[in-house]
């Protein structure tokens, strides 16, 4: 019989509902009128290790792949693993890295006709691509794939820089509401910094940590780590709305951590929940395992104005 951290770790990694989370201690537009208007819709993916299907939306995991389509291949000539051997000319395996079914993320926003978004790329740095995986992107009907899926492992590529090969996650979307952080305007920044000091001293808590939150998402503010870089569409010049991001940093602890990964010795008497650490036996599972250059990630945004709702990316580290 398995015991009871197994148990529960075993429990964890079947979760894909929302996750609950501590209510954010303050009113935000209330202490800072100024920040009116920018709330945002948040759907946030809590990837944890696990076994997902390709009927199951997931990071890292098996994608629905229809049976008459070539599994994608990278052949670019400038990938390349640092500080090793160039790689040979033999084309590179793409590796999934998202799979979303629109069921799982209600507000997501999906083509017409379609209701299943996939997102692969391949696991080598590109020179000509912001030194970072080169991805690629699908919009699919998932009844009309699931007719005729390819049958058996899709390649897995000859050759990888690990940073870029996710572990297979479930998700659990979770609808929330986030406020700018690296998104908040230079001048409005400076104009409340000494109001977010006040509040830090007199509340406990910093704005950042309770109101912005930098993991993976769909919808809501990019989890930038460095100043934003905002495309325009190059079809129509207007900017483009962000999809989704795809971090190296997941919360452990504080607002963001659902409160069913808490420690269980927490205490809310003497700590706040926003203010919790997670339980440690639950750290291994949090997390698609790639570092994206230690902190950052890769951003991906798209034009709903154009037809064919041409996308692209950003990454930062």
């Amino acid at each position: 019989m398995p015991s009871g951290h197994a148990q529960q770790d075993s429990a964890r990694a079947r979760r894909t509902g929302p996750r609950p989370l501590a209510p954010i201690p303050f009113e935000v537009e209330a202490a800072f009128p100024e920040l009116t208007g920018t709330v945002r819709e948040v759907t946030l993916l809590y990837p944890r290790a696990g076994q997902p299907g390709p009927d199951d939306s997931s990071i890292g995991g098996p994608l629905l792949w229809p049976a008459d389509e070539p599994w994608p291949m990278c052949a670019e000539p400038d990938h390349y693993k640092p500080l090793s051997a160039p790689v040979g000319p033999e084309p590179v395996a793409m590796v999934p890295v998202v799979q979303l079914y629109a069921r799982n993320v209600p507000d997501l926003v999906f083509p017409a006709g379609t209701d299943l978004l996939q997102i692969l790329w391949c696991p080598l740095v590109h020179e000509d691509d912001q030194y970072a995986a080169n991805p690629r992107l699908h919009w699919r009907n998932s009844a009309l794939t699931a007719a005729g899926t390819a049958a058996g492992a899709p390649p897995r590529p000859h050759t990888a820089e690990e940073d870029y090969l996710p572990r297979p996650c479930t998700v659990s979307p979770t609808p929330a509401m986030e406020y700018p952080n690296q998104d908040l305007p230079e001048e409005l920044g400076e104009l409340l910094d000494e109001r977010f000091k006040v509040l830090k001293e007199e509340q406990g808590y910093d704005y950042f940590e309770v109101a912005t939150t930098q993991q993976s998402k769909v919808g809501g503010y990019p989890g930038w780590t460095q100043p934003p870089d905002w495309p325009d569409c190059a079809g129509c010049g207007t900017r483009m709305e962000h999809l989704l991001s795809v971090t190296a940093t997941e919360p452990g602890r504080g607002r963001w951590l659902p409160l069913d990964d808490r420690d269980p010795r927490h205490d809310e008497d003497t700590t706040p929940p926003w203010r919790a650490e997670a339980d440690p036996g639950a750290l291994d599972a949090f997390g698609h395992g790639m570092c994206l250059g230690d902190l950052g990630g890769m951003y991906f945004f798209v034009c709903r104005i154009c037809p064919e709702t041409p996308y692209t990316h950003r990454y930062d580290c």
